[in-house]
């Protein structure tokens, strides 16, 4: 089991979960249940996965959720790009948050191949 709070993975996340709250708090009220609810609670997933993920007893485990973050942040990008279609958010604020979703996807990939068995039999996670 291991800290959550410790991987650079779900820090990015939560920094971009919290823009995402910022960006989204502008949008109109009929939104509010919307395409408002819908982008923070993917994107929050991202994090939520994470840590889940964490808790769990084997590495398998990990990078089943971590599987899940993946897919959360994939939904989050379409989200993202919806909002920038209907004018919802700027351009500059599309691209900020694409890039944090994307570099969170590329950590979440690196993390689950870490995950893998290496050739010594011994799998090794960030940090160790």
């Amino acid at each position: 089991m291991k800290d959550f709070r410790e991987l650079k993975v779900w820090q990015k996340a939560h920094v971009c979960t919290l823009a995402v709250y910022k960006a989204t708090g502008s949008f109109p009220p009929d939104e509010r249940f919307g395409l408002t609810s819908q982008i923070r609670r993917s994107c929050g997933s991202i994090g939520a996965n994470i840590a889940e993920g964490c808790g769990r007893g084997s590495d398998a485990d990990l990078a089943r959720f971590l599987q899940i973050a993946m897919g959360s942040a994939s939904e989050t990008e379409y989200h993202l790009l919806l909002a920038f279609d209907l004018d919802l958010i700027d351009e500059a604020t599309y691209r900020s948050l694409t890039d944090a979703v994307s570099e969170v996807k590329r950590m979440l990939a690196s993390f689950i191949l870490r995950l893998r068995p290496a050739s010594n039999g011994r799998r090794t996670l960030p940090g160790d």
